[in-house]
């Protein structure tokens, strides 16, 4: 991936993070999309030891006029996008019978729509490149009900999936690969609040006995971005420790 240029959203939180460490270790130059300057910047800093370039892009993916704005920005400085990683992503906890409708739009406006809006506006160029590969962060949520009760997430989630799939049908015919991701329960600052009250009965529902690292994620999305994948596509790739087998 020498001199490939990368979009990854969510660029600062745990997952995010890593991806990018794993694609700027490739040789690729990256453009870090999130919403927190302190943490992005920081993690621009840190990549700065690849000898790759990292820009900040402080975007809401939600928003349509940002995500077009930024996807303009980088296209003008860096003259195209190879890679795209969408990996912004948030989740509220509680009861499905208790859930404010705001925090519901809120879900699904930034793991499912954002995910949409970024993929569309990068697809554009892809397409006219005849190139391209796009890899969304998904969830085993998208195909089992995860452990607190989480349903707007898990509702986002199987949304990522299936878009997943229809932008690579529609989109193979350009040579756009489009891939996803469904990591298991993962030692995150997302799953931090909750791991001293189930932590012990993820682990034990998990064939491997514990819970996922970041950075175990690094070696698929290197696989996806790279011509190593170019025949797949529409495929969602589960790491969960063998959690979704029993």
């Amino acid at each position: 991936m020498t001199d490939q240029n990368a979009i990854v959203t969510g660029a600062g939180g745990g997952i995010g993070r890593e991806l990018c460490h794993a694609l700027a270790e490739m040789g690729a130059n990256l453009a870090l999309v999130d919403t927190v300057r302190e943490s992005t910047e920081k993690l621009a800093k840190e990549l700065g030891k690849y000898g790759k370039k990292a820009t900040v892009y402080l975007t809401d993916v939600s928003k349509e006029a940002e995500v077009e704005d930024m996807v303009k920005k980088v296209l003008s400085a860096m003259g195209r996008v190879d890679i795209l990683v969408n990996c912004a992503g948030i989740f509220y906890w509680g009861p499905p019978e208790e859930i404010k409708v705001d925090r519901w739009d809120r879900v699904l406006d930034v793991n499912l729509k954002g995910t949409f809006l970024c993929c569309r506006a990068v697809g554009r160029s892809m397409i006219a490149n005849k190139r391209g590969k796009i890899i969304n962060i998904a969830s085993i949520s998208a195909s089992i009900v995860n452990r607190p009760a989480n349903v707007a997430y898990n509702a986002s989630k199987a949304g990522v999936v299936i878009l997943t799939k229809t932008l690579a049908a529609d989109w193979a015919q350009y040579n756009v690969n489009v891939n996803s991701i469904s990591p298991g329960y993962m030692s995150t600052g997302m799953t931090d609040e909750k791991d001293a009250l189930y932590g012990a009965e993820w682990r034990s529902m998990t064939p491997m006995h514990r819970l996922g690292d970041a950075d175990e994620l690094k070696g698929v999305v290197v696989f996806l971005a790279s011509d190593a994948s170019k025949l797949m596509t529409g495929q969602d790739l589960i790491l969960d420790g063998g959690f979704t087998l029993w």
